[in-house]
Formats: C-alpha cells, structure tokens, sequence
C-alpha cells in the first residue's frame, strides 16, 4: 500500500473563503473553506483579514494561517473526498460551542 505525499506549491485567494490551490503534481483545486470553519482553531478565520493572511509554508508544504490553522495537504489535494466528513464535523464543533 503506497501513500501519496502532496505537496502545495502555491494558492490564488479568489475571495470569499475560496483558495484556487496549486500541487506538485500539476493539479489543483478550488476550495471555498468557509463551511468547514468552525472550532477554536478554524473559526477565527472566518474573519476575511485574518483568512487572507494565508501563506505557503515551504517547509511542511502546505497552507498556514497566523493563528496556527493548517490543513493536511493531502486532504487539500483531494478536498471532495473529505468535504462532507470536514463540514459534519465543523457542524458538531459549532453545536458543541453553543
């Protein structure tokens, strides 16, 4: 069984919560990230500033916020895999928070 390692090699920030991002194998995927922004780690980026922070962090290849938010870029790489399992459980964060 082989893992896929994937590596971010850029983003374009289309607004509204929506990453266009770039991999090293040539693909990408356009990721509107606002359902998914919930709990004490992802909801302050519901903040657009502090969402439009983002940055590519060159070391562990992936997308990073000031706040310490990341996501896995394997998960980025094949995001409508995991879509809806990420926003049930944003959902369950915000139930718990309420």
């Amino acid at each position: 069984m082989s893992h896929l390692i994937t590596k971010v090699t850029g983003f374009e920030n289309l607004g509204d919560h929506t990453l266009r991002v770039r991999f090293d194998d040539g693909t990408a995927q356009v990721i509107n990230f606002l359902p998914v922004l919930a709990g004490e780690l992802f909801a302050p980026l519901r903040d657009k500033k502090l969402f439009a922070q983002v940055r590519l962090d060159t070391e562990c290849h992936t997308l990073v916020w000031p706040n310490g938010a990341d996501f896995d870029p394997a998960t980025l790489h094949d995001w409508p895999k995991y879509a809806a399992a990420l926003e049930a459980q944003a959902k369950n964060w915000q139930l718990a928070s309420a």
